[in-house]
């Protein structure tokens, strides 16, 4: 699936994943946490990737074993190390009343496993992988 870079084709991604994952057999509350997780991700590539810019494309691509379900997103924005991101302190964010920024700790929190990956002046590639076993 190829969709650009504007929110409002959040919904389409989220179709196109929802539907992968219910023919994986993953459970109603396991897609749940996958729907969040690509719908964080797709939200980090078009505000920081793209900057907003809506004619940045993202690809996207499901692939499914017995063992564990994928996403991968592709963009070709402007690159990041997550490494550079620290892990918040979810008590002094609730106290300051923040919104947003809490992307990259979802993702890993929702996921078994999260890769990103930068080629510079090519794509940026995030990996997101539920394993199987444990998500029906």
């Amino acid at each position: 699936m190829l969709v650009q870079s504007r929110t409002e084709n959040l919904s389409a991604v989220r179709d196109f994943v929802h539907d992968a994952a219910v023919k994986a057999g993953i459970s109603p509350e396991k897609i749940g946490d996958i729907m969040l997780a690509v719908d964080e991700a797709c939200t980090n590539i078009i505000k920081h990737a793209y900057k907003s810019v809506p004619d940045g494309k993202i690809e996207i691509k499901v692939t499914s074993s017995d063992k564990k379900f994928t996403i991968v997103l592709r963009d070709f924005g402007t690159s990041f190390e997550p490494e550079t991101i620290p892990a918040p302190d979810l008590q002094k964010y609730y106290q300051q009343r923040r919104v947003g920024g809490l992307g990259m700790y979802l993702m890993k929190t929702l996921m078994d496993d999260v890769k990103y990956v930068s080629v510079p002046g090519k794509y940026n590639q995030v990996l997101l992988s539920k394993n199987l076993a444990a998500a029906s």
